[in-house]
C-alpha cells in the first residue's frame, strides 16, 4: 500500500489557510491544489479583503503576495500576526529581493519564495518547522544589476517604503526610482 505525499500531510488541528494574492488566475489555481492537500482555503485578492480575513477568522496559515494592486502584503502579514501569533506564514513574490524577505521575516513570516512557486513549495515552506535548515546555495552568483537592485531595496525598506525618502538617500531622482521598483528584479 502506498501513502499519497498530496494528502498525507499533518496540518495540525487547524488547517485554515489565508491565500491573498490579487492575480486571479494563479490564486484559483493555487486555491485548488491547496485544497487538494486538504488545507481549509480562503481567498482574498486585496490587502483589504486580506486584512479584514485575518482580523475576522485569522488562519492557521497564509500564503501572502508582497505586492498587490492595493498596497503592500507585509501589511496583511502584520495584521494577521498580531491576532495569531502561531499562523505559519509565507509571503509569495516575484520580486524576490533580499531587503524584503528580511523585512517579512522581521515582521512574522515564516519563509519567502520567490515566484513561479508550485504548490509544492508552498507546502515545503508551510510545514517546514525546522529553523536552523540552511537553504542550498545558489548555483551562480548575483549580477551586478542584482547587487544594486538589492540596495536599493533594502534602502527602500529601511525607509518604510518611503519613495521619497528613499530618492533623496540614494541621491537619485523620485520618478527614477519609481520606475526601478515597479520593475522586476534583474537576474
Amino acid at each position: 500500500m502506498t501513502t499519497d505525499p498530496v494528502t498525507d500531510l499533518d496540518l495540525g488541528p487547524d488547517a485554515s489557510l489565508l491565500l491573498v494574492d490579487d492575480d486571479e488566475v494563479f490564486l484559483k489555481r493555487l486555491a485548488r491544489a491547496m485544497e487538494k492537500r486538504g488545507f481549509a482555503v480562503e481567498t482574498a485578492g486585496s490587502v483589504v479583503a486580506g486584512m479584514a480575513i485575518a482580523k475576522a477568522r485569522p488562519p492557521a496559515y497564509a500564503v501572502v503576495d508582497l505586492r498587490l494592486e492595493d498596497g503592500n502584503g507585509l501589511d496583511v502579514v502584520e495584521a494577521l500576526r498580531a491576532v495569531r501569533e502561531d499562523a505559519r506564514i509565507v509571503v509569495l513574490t516575484g520580486y524576490g529581493a533580499i531587503a524584503t524577505a528580511v523585512a517579512a521575516v522581521k515582521i512574522g513570516a515564516t519563509d519567502y519564495i520567490s515566484k513561479p512557486a508550485d504548490a509544492e513549495d508552498v507546502v515545503r515552506a508551510l510545514l517546514s518547522r525546522s529553523e536552523d535548515a540552511l537553504p542550498e546555495p545558489p548555483e551562480n552568483p548575483m549580477s551586478a544589476d542584482r547587487v544594486r537592485w538589492e540596495h536599493i531595496q533594502r534602502v527602500y525598506e529601511q525607509c518604510d517604503r518611503n519613495v521619497s525618502e528613499t530618492a533623496r538617500r540614494l541621491s537619485m531622482h523620485r520618478r527614477t526610482l519609481q520606475r526601478i521598483l515597479a520593475k522586476r528584479s534583474p537576474r
